[in-house]
């Protein structure tokens, strides 16, 4: 066969191909188009519920602390709080704290307010769904916390509203579990942009942290309701961004790009200190009640106590602090200001997560970052005022520096700061900031806040799905019971059980894999353990080849749906 006639045949074999890929495309288009336009309107009304829901809650805060404070404008907080006597500010936060004690103590069963790390939780392990009375209990206990002095942000409660929100439509609807976490995605991604005014920054967020994919079948439906949720915070506060700077930094020089380097290495250390000081007043907060027979509905009580004497000299610490946020921003807070500013900010959230009052960590964490680099753009331009620029400009970058860090969310922070700022001039000096504070503060802990948060609690999500699958599957679901037509010999059971060689009845395959691993059994034997007095009951035996057919399914499942 001569040139010309194989060109024309592989030109016919690929219009054959392309005419099939098209057919193919259509059928599949017609066949799953119904379903997502479906999906794009649920994601629409959730949006809008969960962008309702943050602005309630926001204007509840303002609210709240204009009834307690009688504060007129809550940009203004510490300023006006300033001004009142001391005995209402020392006593402010210990009522709110007794009060957001009582409300955990009644609706929780251990005390501890639900945040973004369960929604990260349900999104994981739960089909993303998320508790419902101790959802609602935390929102309350936080919307006290913030309204009543406490020193945390209002991220937390509102995202795990959100996932309150997206559990109620998929009760509704009865959805199946790549459905459920797309939703879940969708009213954090709304939630998150009603709050701040940040459609962007909400979607990629909903995407990085709590998804913690950017699969394209949930980009759409969370982009949409990422808008709804911004649509509903200018329909309230207008256009503008959060904080209002007086103009535009920009690189004095690209020489400049070394000390951004150095900021984000100062941005990445002082995220995983503040890390820390959180865990560690978590566990200090634990011992002392343990060791002092503390009732948990007083730990609270006694975080607020402090917080309200600390706040007698340094009211900047209630509340989210955007005032000092802004001020920094502007420039206009000294050196010794802003290190004491934010140890101050970074030991009083601490003093607040350690005594589970409620709260977000994301706006704290702003401060302390702007802060941090207003404190390092005024050494390094009084250093090198040839070629730098404004202190300004610093303060930007650690502000997204450190939160970036905290979050474990590099993408989405740099975007929210951009929104939040309105300043869109500075990408290479937030970027470079972002990305070396991320990659430090990553080591400090365990990826993020979130993700060492749950590592904590022995829910181990930072090393991917190979790793929390495993602890989906209990081994009686996968077992093989003794009248299955391969089930394993019986005595050989009662051998492997005598040499201590089993599993019980209550455990997953995260314990089972490493068993088989080490015996080098086919397979383990289930037992169910009852008490001292009652012989165990020999429920059947988990072959290790059961275990890893349902493991690998699994990750292929999550494989798909990751990148589908």
């Amino acid at each position: 066969m001569d040139m010309a006639k194989r060109a024309g045949l592989r030109r016919d074999f690929r219009t054959v191909g392309l005419v099939t890929q098209a057919e193919t495309g259509w059928k599949r288009l017609k066949g799953e188009m119904p379903r997502q336009i479906t999906l794009w309107f649920i994601a629409l009304a959730v949006g809008i519920a969960a962008g309702i829901a943050a602005l309630v809650f926001r204007k509840s805060i303002a609210w709240l602390q204009h009834v307690v404070y009688g504060a007129e404008d809550v940009h203004l907080l510490h300023t006006f709080v300033g001004t009142l006597p001391w005995q209402v500010v020392l006593i402010t936060p210990i009522i709110g704290g007794l009060v957001v004690g009582l409300l955990l103590h009644w609706f929780t069963p251990d005390g501890r307010v639900r945040s973004v790390a369960d929604v990260i939780e349900g999104a994981a392990l739960h089909e993303g769904r998320v508790e419902t009375r101790a959802g609602l209990a935390s929102a309350l206990a936080s919307l006290i916390t913030l309204g009543t002095g406490g020193s945390t942000g209002r991220e937390g409660p509102v995202v795990h509203m959100a996932g309150l929100i997206a559990a109620w439509a998929l009760r509704w609807m009865r959805a199946d579990p790549q459905t459920g976490r797309d939703l879940l995605g969708c009213a954090v991604a709304a939630a998150v942009s009603a709050s701040f005014n940040a459609p962007i920054a909400g979607a990629l967020f909903a995407l990085e942290v709590v998804l913690r994919h950017f699969a394209i079948h949930a980009f759409a439906p969370i982009v949409i309701a990422s808008v709804a949720g911004a649509v509903i915070n200018r329909l309230e506060f207008g256009g503008g961004a959060e904080f209002l700077l007086n103009d535009s930094s920009a690189l004095q020089f690209y020489e400049e790009l070394p000390a951004f380097l150095m900021l984000g290495a100062v941005c990445g250390v002082v995220a995983g200190l503040l890390m820390l000081a959180f865990f560690m007043a978590e566990d200090v907060a634990g011992h002392l009640q343990k060791r002092l027979h503390i009732p948990r509905w007083l730990r609270p009580m006694g975080a607020g106590a402090m917080l309200g004497a600390i706040a007698i000299w340094f009211p900047h610490i209630i509340g989210v602090g955007y005032e000092t946020t802004s001020r920094a921003l502007l420039g206009q807070i000294t050196l010794r200001e802003a290190v004491l500013l934010a140890a101050t900010k970074g030991v009083a959230t601490a003093i607040t997560y350690g005594g589970r009052m409620g709260g977000g960590v994301f706006s704290p964490s702003l401060m302390v970052g702007a802060l941090t680099g207003l404190a390092f753009g005024i050494i390094a331009t009084a250093v090198f005022p040839d070629m730098s620029g404004t202190p300004r400009l610093y303060a930007l970058a650690g502000l997204g520096g450190v939160a970036a860090a905290v979050l474990g969310a590099p993408i989405s922070t740099t975007l929210i700061v951009f929104e939040l700022t309105g300043d869109w001039q500075t990408a290479l000096a937030v970027m470079v900031t972002v990305s070396i504070s991320t990659a430090i503060g990553s080591r400090i802990v365990d990826r993020s806040f979130f993700l060492t948060q749950l590592e904590r609690r022995d829910i181990h999500l930072a090393a991917g799905p190979q790793s929390y699958l495993l602890a989906l599957f209990i081994s009686q679901d996968v077992m093989r019971a003794p009248d299955h037509d391969n089930a394993a010999p019986e005595d050989r059971c009662w051998e492997l059980i005598e040499q201590g060689t089993y599993l019980s009845d209550s455990s997953t395959l995260a314990a089972a894999l490493p068993a088989f691993e080490r015996t080098g059994q086919p397979f383990l034997p289930v037992l169910r353990l009852t008490d001292a007095n009652s012989p165990p009951e020999l429920l059947g035996a988990l072959f290790h080849v059961d275990a890893l057919r349902v493991y690998n399914k699994a990750l292929a499942a999550t494989a798909a749906e990751e990148h589908s």
